[in-house]
């Protein structure tokens, strides 16, 4: 038997074992063998139906005013009732005729209006001031938090080639430069402090019937949904997070989402539910 204190014991044989010691540490550093990809791999590989650890380090989008409003839009939201909202919703520049299918109703200090359908107070800028200096201040808001959630570094790229159906996705920056489709249910799991990002070069689909579901405590004001096209909510979809749209947000009939809808042009729900998180 060898050992420190044996005759036998050489120089030679000390090397080789620290040569062994070393390799055995490099292979619990990195179990799969494999490092991070462009091909939607990120840091330390994957299982099959779950990305790889991303950093989910980064910080959540700051949204400034813009998080004050469940809604908001620029050139009008539309709904067909009976929708239920929870939070404010503010559309500018355009006035409160482009907000349709509330029966709005006028509060008597006319810087807001109300509606049934909104828990919450209705915006608009051709209220009485402060409200469009407000609004104004929200819309640029809302237009650099699109600028800063596309500048942040991809931990993923082209995740699932643009259908994450049926995935488990762990915190992280994923990018895509095509459109991004959700054929079926997909869960985000993570901390409650945990950050998701998806960088969407083109337009957003959610099936009719989908869910995207949160685990591990993860909050919906942590989940940011970055889309330069269009975004499309199909029939009693359910949605979680910010979503950030360069042009239009739809949500069809019984759509949900616990987030906001943050968009450069309109936003149209259809007996949809939407609830600010907290």
């Amino acid at each position: 038997m060898m050992n420190r204190g044996s005759s036998i014991w050489k120089p030679a044989a000390a090397l080789l074992l620290l040569s062994f010691a070393n390799a055995c540490g490099d292979a619990e550093a990195d179990p799969s063998g494999v490092g991070g990809s462009s091909n939607g791999t990120g840091a330390g590989g994957e299982t099959a139906n779950t990305a790889g650890a991303g950093a989910g380090q980064d910080p959540p989008i700051e949204l400034g005013t813009a998080g004050d409003y469940v809604i908001l839009a620029k050139t009008g939201i539309a709904t067909v009732p009976p929708s239920v909202i929870t939070g404010d919703i503010g559309c500018s520049p355009v006035a409160a005729t482009y907000i349709t299918g509330f029966s709005l109703t006028a509060d008597s200090s006319t810087t807001f209006a109300n509606s049934p359908q909104v828990t919450g107070r209705v915006y608009a800028s051709s209220y009485a001031s402060p409200t469009p200096s407000n609004l104004t201040t929200a819309v640029s808001d809302m237009e650099t938090a699109f600028t800063s959630a596309a500048g942040r570094a991809p931990d993923f790229t082209e995740r699932g080639a643009g259908n994450i159906g049926g995935l488990t996705l762990v915190p992280g920056t994923y990018q895509w430069s095509t459109g991004l489709l959700i054929p079926t249910d997909v869960t985000l799991n993570g901390s409650a402090s945990a950050v998701w990002i998806f960088q969407v070069a083109e337009d957003l689909t959610v099936a009719n019937g989908v869910d995207v579901l949160l685990a591990g405590g993860a909050q919906p004001k942590n989940v940011f949904w970055q889309v330069s096209g269009t975004v499309e909510v199909g029939t009693t979809a359910h949605l979680e997070g910010i979503v950030m749209s360069q042009t239009a947000i739809t949500l069809g009939t019984g759509a949900s989402i616990n987030g906001r809808l943050l968009a450069q042009s309109a936003v149209t729900i259809q007996t949809s539910t939407v609830v600010e998180p907290d």
